[in-house]
Parts: structure tokens; C-alpha cells; sequence
């Protein structure tokens, strides 16, 4: 069994996430979210999703990216 690397739980049904040359290893979506998701600019929430990004920032929607002053972003549609 594998611990996984945010919870630190014991499990026999870990999973292995590659990303950015780093291996890190999960035993749920929820603590690889927790891990490797990005946190929106403006409002904190991790993006799950396409999200909308502007030179290095990202934002889960428009409507956080219009609240942060991106006035020519758009969600997709």
C-alpha cells in the first residue's frame, strides 16, 4: 500500500498523478484537487474546470477575472 501525499492516508487503491515532471501520489480526486488544482485570483476556489486565464493569473470564471480589473475575458461558450 502507498500513502497518499496530502492526507497521508494508507490505501490500497492509491493512484499516481505525473504532472510538470513531479510524480505525486493520491488516494482520492479530492486530495489531487486539493494538491494540484490552481486557486482562482479573485475569489480563492480551486479551478477545476477550463477556468479563464490572463498572463499569469487564472480565474475560474469571467465574472471573478471582470472583479479583478480583465475587462476583456469571456467564459467560454
Amino acid at each position: 500500500m502507498a500513502k497518499c501525499d496530502v492526507c497521508g492516508n494508507d490505501y490500497d487503491k492509491t493512484f499516481e498523478v505525473a504532472m510538470a515532471g513531479d510524480t505525486f501520489i493520491f488516494d482520492s480526486f479530492e486530495c489531487a484537487i486539493e494538491k494540484l488544482a490552481p486557486r482562482c485570483a479573485h475569489c480563492g476556489c480551486r479551478v477545476i474546470g477550463h477556468g479563464v486565464e490572463e498572463g499569469d493569473s487564472i480565474f475560474c470564471c469571467a465574472h471573478c477575472a471582470n472583479h479583478s480589473g480583465e475587462t476583456t475575458l469571456r467564459d467560454r461558450a
